[in-house]
């Protein structure tokens, strides 16, 4: 192998080794916070690589935060270290915390967020100030807090030196479809900006059943469409969407609209 290429295998090599912190917010743009808590991170850990998940979570939702967290942390390398600030709580009592769970760690506040996507936590709270800003505001934790925090984590520092462990998080109620006399109750959990209506239902529990039927207010779902093109402009479809689970979409326009339907909204799986 010659010089070049041998230079072009270790910088891909320093790449792949170079730690990874996602970030998820609801801080929007619009406001300097993200870049605050980037130039935290950049201040103790340089060589981490940082992606944006989305600062859109709706302000104060913990659970689109939660869903968010959940639905996208298994994208990114075994490792990665997950900072998720959706805080109302924040400067209460609620706790802060690092979370070690299906082979990813967590960081954030102790108020459900994180609770979706650490299945089986091994959580500490977050108390050895070494590992925050020298000075910690009452209104910013995402800045003086678990940023710092995520960043030693990427330089090494080990999760049990943070502070003591927690033996529980809070939970939220887990989105998973329940059994009913009829099949399944599940729920909308997520309307993304095309209006399209994600529910709690994946493939794997549709096809579990021989003549599947989605049912979500107005809307009966009997078959899924192989795209969002496969129907009529304007006409519903079911399809499987991006996050894993069943949606139902209206082509060139808002299936939200169309059928009035909201996050939390009740949709039926039975069986013909």
């Amino acid at each position: 192998m010659d010089a070049p290429m041998i230079d072009l295998a270790r910088s891909r090599l320093r790449s792949a080794m170079r730690p990874v912190i996602s970030l998820l917010t609801d801080f929007g743009w619009t406001d300097p916070y993200v870049g605050m808590m980037k130039g935290v991170i950049a201040g103790i850990c340089p060589d981490a690589q940082i992606v944006d998940v989305t600062h859109d979570v709706p302000p104060q939702d913990i659970f689109t935060g939660a869903f968010f967290l959940e639905r996208s942390f298994r994208y990114f390398p075994p490792g990665t270290i997950h900072v998720a600030v959706v805080d109302p709580g924040v400067g209460t009592s609620r706790r802060p915390l690092a979370v070690r769970a299906e082979g990813h760690l967590f960081v954030g506040p102790d108020n459900g967020l994180l609770s979706l996507a650490a299945r089986r936590p091994r959580a500490v709270t977050l108390e050895r100030r070494a590992y925050f800003r020298a000075e910690v505001s009452h209104t910013f934790h995402g800045r003086d807090i678990f940023a710092p925090v995520a960043a030693h984590l990427a330089t090494g520092v080990p999760i049990t030196s943070l502070g003591s462990a927690q033996k529980q998080i809070v939970r939220l109620p887990n989105f998973a479809p329940r059994r009913t006399s009829r099949g399944y109750a599940a729920t909308i959990a997520s309307i993304d900006r095309f209006g399209n209506l994600v529910t709690s239902v994946d493939l794997a529990r549709w096809k579990s059943m021989r003549r599947p039927r989605i049912l979500a207010g107005s809307f009966e779902g009997t078959k899924l469409s192989p795209s969002y093109g496969a129907v009529r402009s304007g006409e519903l479809a079911l399809i499987l969407g991006g996050y894993g689970l069943l949606e139902i979409a209206a082509r060139d326009g808002s299936a939200a609209k169309i059928l009035g339907l909201r996050v939390g909204a009740l949709v039926e799986l039975v069986e013909d």
